[in-house]
Protein backbone atom coordinates (compact mmCIF):
# COMPACT_ATOMS: atom_id res chain seq x y z
CA UNK A 1 0.00 0.00 0.00
CA UNK A 2 1.52 3.00 -1.11
CA UNK A 3 1.72 5.91 1.70
CA UNK A 4 -0.89 9.02 1.19
CA UNK A 5 0.24 12.00 0.57
CA UNK A 6 1.55 14.48 3.15
CA UNK A 7 -0.99 17.12 3.97
CA UNK A 8 -0.61 20.76 3.85
CA UNK A 9 0.12 22.15 6.81
CA UNK A 10 -3.22 23.53 8.59
CA UNK A 11 -2.51 24.23 11.98
CA UNK A 12 -5.45 22.61 14.03
CA UNK A 13 -7.41 25.49 16.52
CA UNK A 14 -10.00 23.99 18.35
CA UNK A 15 -11.75 20.29 17.84
CA UNK A 16 -14.92 19.54 18.77
CA UNK A 17 -16.51 16.33 19.50
CA UNK A 18 -19.97 16.31 18.26
CA UNK A 19 -21.86 13.17 17.98
CA UNK A 20 -20.16 9.50 18.80
CA UNK A 21 -22.08 6.48 17.10
CA UNK A 22 -21.11 2.94 17.58
CA UNK A 23 -18.41 2.93 14.60
CA UNK A 24 -17.70 6.69 13.79
CA UNK A 25 -17.48 9.97 15.57
CA UNK A 26 -18.17 13.51 14.04
CA UNK A 27 -15.98 15.97 14.61
CA UNK A 28 -16.39 20.13 14.03
CA UNK A 29 -12.43 21.52 13.57
CA UNK A 30 -11.49 25.02 13.70
CA UNK A 31 -8.41 25.47 11.44
CA UNK A 32 -5.88 27.98 10.33
CA UNK A 33 -4.97 26.76 6.70
CA UNK A 34 -2.02 28.06 5.09
CA UNK A 35 -2.51 31.17 3.22
CA UNK A 36 -3.91 32.23 7.22
CA UNK A 37 -7.48 32.04 7.07
CA UNK A 38 -9.46 29.77 9.69
CA UNK A 39 -12.56 28.06 8.63
CA UNK A 40 -14.48 24.97 10.26
CA UNK A 41 -14.49 21.71 8.65
CA UNK A 42 -16.63 18.54 9.96
CA UNK A 43 -15.01 15.69 9.87
CA UNK A 44 -16.55 11.78 10.12
CA UNK A 45 -13.69 9.91 12.04
CA UNK A 46 -13.53 6.30 10.85
CA UNK A 47 -11.44 3.43 12.28
CA UNK A 48 -11.35 2.27 8.66
CA UNK A 49 -12.68 -0.93 6.98
CA UNK A 50 -12.11 -4.01 4.79
CA UNK A 51 -13.69 -4.78 1.27
CA UNK A 52 -13.54 -8.30 -0.84
CA UNK A 53 -14.15 -9.07 -4.62
CA UNK A 54 -14.61 -12.65 -3.84
CA UNK A 55 -14.59 -15.00 -6.99
CA UNK A 56 -14.94 -18.93 -7.60
CA UNK A 57 -12.64 -21.32 -8.82
CA UNK A 58 -15.28 -21.06 -12.44
CA UNK A 59 -15.20 -17.05 -12.17
CA UNK A 60 -18.89 -16.50 -11.09
CA UNK A 61 -18.52 -13.67 -8.04
CA UNK A 62 -20.28 -13.59 -4.99
CA UNK A 63 -21.86 -10.90 -4.17
CA UNK A 64 -24.25 -9.38 -1.72
CA UNK A 65 -27.78 -7.02 -1.83
CA UNK A 66 -27.51 -5.85 1.17
CA UNK A 67 -31.01 -2.97 2.29
CA UNK A 68 -28.92 0.42 3.50
CA UNK A 69 -30.98 2.42 5.36
CA UNK A 70 -29.48 5.87 5.15
CA UNK A 71 -30.68 5.66 0.87
CA UNK A 72 -33.52 2.91 1.72
CA UNK A 73 -32.93 0.81 -0.64
CA UNK A 74 -30.70 -2.18 -1.47
CA UNK A 75 -27.54 -2.09 -3.41
CA UNK A 76 -25.28 -5.05 -4.59
CA UNK A 77 -22.21 -4.98 -2.58
CA UNK A 78 -18.92 -6.79 -2.54
CA UNK A 79 -18.29 -8.32 1.19
CA UNK A 80 -17.16 -5.68 3.36
CA UNK A 81 -16.99 -4.44 6.99
CA UNK A 82 -15.45 -1.84 9.46
CA UNK A 83 -12.10 -2.84 11.04
CA UNK A 84 -12.54 -4.03 14.86
CA UNK A 85 -9.58 -3.14 17.39
CA UNK A 86 -6.64 -5.12 17.03
CA UNK A 87 -7.44 -6.49 13.72
CA UNK A 88 -5.44 -6.27 10.53
CA UNK A 89 -7.17 -5.06 7.30
CA UNK A 90 -6.94 -8.97 6.37
CA UNK A 91 -8.12 -10.55 8.93
CA UNK A 92 -10.97 -8.21 9.50
CA UNK A 93 -12.08 -9.50 5.21
CA UNK A 94 -11.40 -13.04 6.36
CA UNK A 95 -14.32 -12.52 9.55
CA UNK A 96 -16.34 -10.89 7.63
CA UNK A 97 -16.22 -12.89 3.90
CA UNK A 98 -17.13 -15.70 6.47
CA UNK A 99 -19.97 -13.86 8.10
CA UNK A 100 -22.01 -12.01 5.65
CA UNK A 101 -21.41 -14.37 2.66
CA UNK A 102 -20.67 -17.68 3.71
CA UNK A 103 -17.29 -18.38 2.24
CA UNK A 104 -13.21 -18.66 3.24
CA UNK A 105 -10.44 -17.70 0.75
CA UNK A 106 -6.95 -19.42 0.70
CA UNK A 107 -6.08 -16.75 -1.60
CA UNK A 108 -5.57 -13.29 -1.71
CA UNK A 109 -4.32 -10.52 -3.11
CA UNK A 110 -4.13 -6.96 -2.12
CA UNK A 111 -5.88 -4.49 -4.32
CA UNK A 112 -4.75 -0.82 -2.45
CA UNK A 113 -6.93 1.33 -0.72
CA UNK A 114 -9.55 3.62 -1.30
CA UNK A 115 -11.15 6.90 0.16
CA UNK A 116 -14.89 6.80 -0.48
CA UNK A 117 -15.30 10.24 0.72
CA UNK A 118 -12.28 12.17 1.71
CA UNK A 119 -14.37 15.66 1.71
CA UNK A 120 -15.76 14.89 4.88
CA UNK A 121 -14.48 11.73 6.11
CA UNK A 122 -11.08 9.86 7.33
CA UNK A 123 -11.96 6.25 6.41
CA UNK A 124 -9.35 4.39 4.46
CA UNK A 125 -10.91 1.24 3.21
CA UNK A 126 -8.67 -1.57 2.49
CA UNK A 127 -9.52 -3.73 -1.35
CA UNK A 128 -8.81 -7.50 -1.49
CA UNK A 129 -9.52 -10.04 -4.35
CA UNK A 130 -10.36 -13.54 -2.71
CA UNK A 131 -9.69 -16.59 -4.65
CA UNK A 132 -9.75 -19.75 -3.85
CA UNK A 133 -13.15 -19.90 -2.15
CA UNK A 134 -14.58 -22.46 -0.45
CA UNK A 135 -17.82 -21.91 0.98
CA UNK A 136 -18.98 -23.02 4.56
CA UNK A 137 -21.27 -25.55 6.05
CA UNK A 138 -22.22 -23.30 8.63
CA UNK A 139 -21.07 -19.73 8.61
CA UNK A 140 -20.53 -17.78 11.76
CA UNK A 141 -23.15 -15.38 12.80
CA UNK A 142 -23.00 -11.85 10.83
CA UNK A 143 -24.38 -8.91 12.46
CA UNK A 144 -28.03 -8.71 13.49
CA UNK A 145 -28.52 -5.84 11.62
CA UNK A 146 -27.80 -6.76 8.45
CA UNK A 147 -29.88 -7.89 5.98
CA UNK A 148 -28.71 -9.24 2.73
CA UNK A 149 -28.69 -12.04 0.49
CA UNK A 150 -25.76 -13.69 -1.35
CA UNK A 151 -25.86 -13.86 -5.26
CA UNK A 152 -23.64 -15.42 -7.30
CA UNK A 153 -22.95 -13.78 -10.91
CA UNK A 154 -20.84 -13.88 -13.91
CA UNK A 155 -18.68 -11.24 -14.39
CA UNK A 156 -20.99 -10.18 -17.60
CA UNK A 157 -24.11 -10.36 -15.14
CA UNK A 158 -22.10 -7.88 -13.06
CA UNK A 159 -20.92 -5.41 -15.47
CA UNK A 160 -24.35 -5.13 -17.30
CA UNK A 161 -25.95 -4.39 -13.58
CA UNK A 162 -23.34 -1.59 -13.62
CA UNK A 163 -23.97 -0.41 -16.98
CA UNK A 164 -27.57 -0.59 -16.98
CA UNK A 165 -28.11 1.16 -13.66
CA UNK A 166 -30.96 -1.14 -13.06
CA UNK A 167 -28.98 -2.54 -9.59
CA UNK A 168 -27.21 0.08 -7.70
CA UNK A 169 -23.82 -0.35 -6.90
CA UNK A 170 -22.14 1.19 -4.08
CA UNK A 171 -18.68 2.81 -4.78
CA UNK A 172 -16.34 0.96 -2.94
CA UNK A 173 -17.57 -2.14 -4.68
CA UNK A 174 -17.39 -0.27 -7.99
CA UNK A 175 -14.05 0.72 -7.11
CA UNK A 176 -12.38 -2.98 -6.16
CA UNK A 177 -14.47 -4.67 -9.04
CA UNK A 178 -12.50 -1.76 -11.59
CA UNK A 179 -8.76 -3.50 -9.70
CA UNK A 180 -9.83 -6.69 -9.56
CA UNK A 181 -11.07 -7.47 -13.31
CA UNK A 182 -7.53 -5.65 -13.81
CA UNK A 183 -5.83 -8.55 -11.95
CA UNK A 184 -7.91 -11.16 -13.51
CA UNK A 185 -7.32 -10.29 -17.12
CA UNK A 186 -10.90 -9.31 -17.35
Amino acid sequence: MAPLPSPEPYELLATEAVLEARKLRFELNRVKLPMGLEGSFGVIRHPGASLAVPVLDDGRVVILRQYRFAVATRLLEFPAGTLDPGETPLSTMERELQEEAGYSAERWDELGVMLPCPGYSDEVIHLFLARELSELTEAPPGDDDEDLEVLLLEPSELDAALASGDEALDGKSVTAWFRAKQLLGL
